[in-house]
């Protein structure tokens, strides 16, 4: 009877000061509305000025005369107009969306008061949010996104890919109804969008707090130092973006990262990069195919020797039968070019793409923890390649595993050309000439320990697939971060593939699976079949006309 009488007074109270708390809500909501727009001004008016093009990017140089300095006084006006223009809209689209999530609010209350209850958390409308309690939000997000450390994952289905971006290409591997390798004009929100991160990333670096090293000359960094960004977005976290820039040297670079928690970007750490001294180990694992690696090693001296010299190549051949000739090829690259970093090992066994591996990254002797390539004999890349190896990876934080572009059989590419072109000229980006191989993780840079701490591959496996496949998921599974995205600078040449009837099934079904998506496009395979379907008819006609 106590606890009845107690209860019938709380209600009572709470009916009679309903007003009360309700006046408090509303002076709460608005209270938090004005800190939010002041807030929003605060953060919007560090935002660098935003150009609505391309172009903008890039520099104007030459201007001097009267007639120079007016056009540009004229475009910097009509820039700032275009700003403002769109502060306005962002405002007048906050201000809609407060006013919607105030209604909701309203709706809630008035709710709660017909139903006699008092909702939870009404306790707290008298708190004003503070610039420091936003600032701790973001902090909150920039924590749970994998943007400092790698998040466990259970398979490689959770790997969120990165885009690749250039100031005037994209790279991706979502590629929607257009189903092109490289999006080229970018849609105009998305440039905005790249642009707009550039030239924040460009307002960092030649900011006052930058180089707090004051014997350290300062660089100003301008749109033309921009090399390439990767960028990728986390539904319920936000956007990340990794930014290259050219540093003051051709092997010193400067990373910027920048996160946008659903909300102003915001910067997470900038660094210089010096790859001078970052020696790439390049294992090669090989049986027979002598041409194959004729060919491999006149692209590792043009790019490898030629243009960057600071790499080491590790061959791991299987079996004795054209070894002479591998070892021919490799003696007259020394003689001609004076180059001696080369390891040759010799194996008595069954070709194994993952013993190969494992046994070359095993076999590197010098004290340093090396940078280690897995790479095949049918791959052509760049010097460009090189540069995201190195600046993709990080001993014990971060492993590469690029996405290559593999080059559909160019005989029926370039079935109506009398000769067919160079390799070089054949290494375009374009749907009817490759795709993206996003189902292979054979091609990838990471270090040695790291390789080593993870367990390295499946011994067990033999033959042909899945060892690197395992080995993705293992890094997967660490605390390591996988930086998948694809990659401009690394080239699958075609080449016949077999089959072998003797493979398990789930290997033999890879195997020809893969056959299949390297032979053509979609279209030009139907072409083939549709154009036998059509002769067939017509040598049937003409026989019927005969008869």
């Amino acid at each position: 009877m106590q606890s009845q009488v107690i209860s019938f007074s709380v209600h009572e109270l709470l009916r009679k000061h309903w007003w009360l708390l309700a006046l408090v809500a509303r002076v709460g909501f608005i209270v938090l509305g004005l800190c939010c727009c002041l807030l929003l001004f605060y953060l919007l008016s560090c935002k660098p000025v935003s150009h609505g093009s391309q172009q903008s990017l890039l520099w104007s140089g030459g201007a001097t005369t009267k007639e120079g300095f007016m056009a540009l006084l004229q475009e910097r006006e009509d820039s700032h107009r275009r700003y403002i223009n769109s502060l306005t809209k962002q405002i007048a689209q906050l201000k809609e969306a407060l006013q919607e999530r105030t209604q909701q609010l309203q709706e809630s209350l008035d709710k709660a008061k017909t139903n006699g209850i008092l909702p939870l958390g009404l306790e707290s409308l008298h708190k004003t949010p503070t610039q420091s309690d936003l600032k701790e939000f973001f902090r909150s997000q920039l924590n749970q996104a994998e943007v400092n450390l790698g998040v466990k994952l259970p398979n490689e289905y959770a790997v969120i890919p990165f885009d690749t971006f250039t100031l005037q290409r994209v790279y991706q591997l979502e590629r929607g109804l257009t189903r092109h390798p490289e999006e080229r004009p970018v849609r105009k929100d998305r440039r905005d969008e790249l642009i707009g991160t550039v030239e924040s990333a460009l307002h960092v670096l030649n900011g006052p707090h930058q180089h707090t090293d004051n014997t350290r000359r300062k660089h100003t960094y301008s749109p033309s130092d921009f090399i390439e960004g990767l960028a990728r977005t986390e539904r319920d976290r936000g956007s990340v973006y990794e930014l290259t820039f050219k540093g003051k040297g051709p092997q010193d670079f400067t990373q910027l990262v920048l996160f946008r928690p659903f909300g102003p970007v915001m910067k997470v750490k900038s660094e210089s990069v010096d790859t001078r001294s970052m020696l790439i180990n390049i294992i090669v694992p090989l049986s027979k195919r002598p041409d194959a690696f004729r060919q491999f090693i006149n692209n590792f001296r043009e790019v490898c020797i030629q243009q960057d010299g600071r790499v080491h190549l590790t061959v791991v051949y299987f079996g004795r039968d054209q070894i002479e000739q591998v070892k021919a090829m490799l003696d007259q690259t020394t003689r001609e070019t004076r180059f001696r970093s080369f390891t040759l090992i010799q194996l008595n066994e069954e070709f194994s793409r993952g013993r190969g591996l494992e046994v070359g990254a095993r076999a590197w002797r010098r004290s340093h923890n090396v940078l280690l390539f897995f790479c095949d004999v049918d791959i052509l890349f760049t010097s460009d390649f090189l540069t995201s190896c190195r600046l993709n990876t990080e001993p014990g934080k971060k492993v590469y595993y690029p996405v290559l572009f593999s080059q559909y059989n160019p005989a029926i590419v370039y079935s109506n050309h009398t000769l067919l072109p160079s390799v070089k000229q054949q290494l375009v980006m374009r749907k009817e000439t490759g795709f993206w191989r996003d189902f292979g993780f054979g091609m990838t840079c990471q270090y040695r320990l790291d390789f080593i701490n993870i367990g390295g591959f499946d011994r067990n496996i033999k033959g042909w697939g899945l060892e690197d496949v395992h080995l993705y998921r293992k890094y997967l599974h660490s605390k390591l971060m996988v930086i998948r995205s694809p990659s401009r600078g690394l080239f699958h040449l075609w080449h016949e593939k077999t089959c072998a009837d003797e493979l398990p099934p789930d290997k033999y079904k890879m195997c020809m699976q893969t056959k299949a998506m390297s032979e053509a496009s979609h279209g030009q395979l139907g072409e083939l079949i549709f154009k036998r379907e059509r002769n067939a008819r017509s040598s049937t006609n003409n026989e019927v006309l005969e008869i």
